[in-house]
């Protein structure tokens, strides 16, 4: 059953990617910004392999991936801003953001300041959800959309050269996945499972 859907969900991303090109990935790179688990570590790579293809430019898209996270951070910052912490430790669950969640990245904020923004879009799992306490913390927009945009364009820089690199070794990835299909298919499974629980286990603290 969830294999099935981790699989609708890779196809969803590579049709979405194929058939919209920069535009795809900026509005899937939107709504993982949004709070919800649409793994940029599974959208990025494919646009690099698309990049390998010659089907895409490798800086158009990482930039439409880092303007995709900024788009997706201007709801999420100012559904913070407005509703506050009270707000989100009473209904937090509901956008998918624990108390745990927000400790996090608080305490994220009191260690490196306003940086703490532009490291946390490098991060897994934590980026898709630090625009709602930079909002609660009402960060200075301007500072913080900057931020967000770098340290989101190095992380999409990163996602899409591994995927060049896949793309690139495409012949040695087949005979490789021929000859160890189903420990492959496991472990994509295994990873599948271990984001998505890590994104929602603390969602009823």
């Amino acid at each position: 059953m969830l294999d099935t859907i981790l699989l609708h969900l890779i196809n969803f991303i590579e049709g979405m990617i194929e058939h919209t090109g920069p535009l795809g990935i900026s509005l899937l790179m939107a709504i993982e910004s949004c709070n919800i688990p649409l793994p940029s570590e599974t959208i990025m790579p494919f646009a690099g392999y698309l990049v390998s293809k010659g089907e895409m430019n490798f800086h158009v898209a990482a930039f439409a991936g880092a303007f995709g996270c900024v788009l997706g951070s201007i709801p999420s910052y100012y559904i913070g801003y407005f509703g506050g912490r009270p707000f989100f430790e009473k209904y937090g669950k509901w956008l998918l953001v624990s108390k745990k969640d927000l400790d996090e990245a608080d305490e994220w904020v009191d260690k490196y300041g306003d940086w703490a923004f532009f490291i946390c879009r490098m991060l897994p799992v934590i980026r898709t959800f630090i625009s709602l306490p930079a909002g609660i913390l009402k960060a200075r927009k301007r500072t913080f959309f900057s931020l967000t945009f770098l340290g989101s364009l190095i992380w999409c820089y990163v996602l899409v050269y591994v995927g060049v690199k896949m793309g690139q070794n495409m012949a040695v990835f087949k005979a490789l996945w021929h000859k160890f299909d189903i420990l492959i298919v496991l472990a994509c499974l295994i990873l599948g499972v271990l984001y998505l629980y890590k994104h929602f286990k603390h969602l009823n603290d």
